[in-house]
């Protein structure tokens, strides 16, 4: 009898201890599934607050106001960096930046490379719907790529005008041309075809894209109570950004594509038109900045229409508008050197 009870003893610890492991091992799984639903529960919460700014920085929150830091850096910007890149070029003495090194014209153009991608960036930002980040950069990085190639092509082209080189004539009407091998005046046409065809068009295509994006994105309600009246900082910026615009469509010789982005605002205003959407004061000084940009280039080649000379330079044209620079060396460079 003794034996029989000692041996139930032993089954009874037994079956207590596994019922103590089994306990043991249900509250273990019940504490992790309690601390599992806690993160999760956290991370619920925190996937709440992302979405929900992401949702607030969608919203047009900056329409409100007129893009004057943006508006006054990028017209800065052209203005000094891209303007007075080739009058940095030319006037500098060639005692300071010899021929076979860059001049100060060239670092202006490496640091518009750099700079205007960011300012180009925050327009992008700016909009009130925001555009796939991958679009963004496949912009910019073909626009800093165009302008790259153009800095090269620009440099040398700038520099030959040293050594005799006429920017109102082609390349093989120039003289000093004639006097070279054939295969070399070939290699200078190619030069010249990668600095004012390739890099112009890879550089001025994706900027105009950003702008047009921009432009789409700058449309308000009917209903909207933001005021639509230019403020006197954008009046005071307009003509300098439309003279800007103005140099650019003539000397990037990009007068097809500015039409082509002139129509397409055109269409975008007749389009949110339709659905009770008008511009903002940042489209609308966009608009009328390219307005002005139009007469000033009508005018332009009007001006010139009978000129023979810079005619012969650009008779295999569909449009004739002449480069600023073609004009300044053929009638005031020699004059004043």
């Amino acid at each position: 009898m003794a034996e029989v009870r000692k041996r139930k003893k032993a089954n009874n610890r037994v079956t207590t201890g596994k019922d103590g492991d089994d306990e043991f091992a249900t509250k273990r799984t019940d504490a992790l599934i309690n601390t599992d639903m806690t993160a999760r529960t956290k991370l619920g919460l925190a996937d709440n607050v992302i979405l929900k700014s992401t949702k607030e920085k969608r919203k047009p929150n900056n329409h409100s106001n007129f893009h004057l830091d943006l508006w006054l850096m990028l017209c800065v910007n052209n203005w000094v960096l891209d303007f007075g890149r080739p009058i940095a070029a030319l006037f500098v003495p060639l005692t300071l930046t010899p021929l076979n090194y860059p001049s100060v014209g060239d670092y202006f153009h490496m640091l518009y490379n750099v700079i205007t991608p960011f300012i180009l960036l925050q327009l992008l930002m700016r909009g009130s719907h925001l555009i796939s980040s991958s679009l963004s950069f496949l912009l910019l990085l073909i626009m800093t790529m165009g302008s790259s190639i153009h800095l090269v092509g620009d440099s040398v082209n700038h520099r030959l005008i040293h050594a005799g080189y006429e920017m109102h004539r082609s390349v093989r009407d120039n003289q000093i041309m004639k006097d070279l091998k054939p295969q070399l005046v070939d290699l200078f046409e190619l030069l010249y075809k990668y600095d004012e065809e390739i890099g112009h068009l890879l550089w001025y295509i994706p900027f105009f894209t950003v702008i047009i994006i921009y432009f789409y994105n700058s449309f308000l309600e009917k209903k909207s109570k933001i005021s639509r009246t230019l403020p006197l900082s954008a009046w005071i910026l307009l003509p300098f950004n439309a003279l800007y615009f103005w140099y650019l469509v003539t000397e990037g010789q990009i007068f097809p594509l500015f039409l082509f982005v002139y129509f397409c605002m055109i269409s975008l205003i007749q389009k949110q038109r339709s659905k009770k959407e008008y511009m903002d004061v940042n489209a609308i000084y966009l608009f009328l900045s390219m307005t002005i940009t139009l007469i000033l280039v009508a005018g332009w080649s009007i001006c010139l229409w009978n000129d023979e000379i810079l005619r012969q330079k650009y008779r295999t044209q569909l449009l004739y508008v002449p480069e600023p620079w073609s004009y300044y060396t053929l009638y005031h460079y020699k004059s004043e050197h």
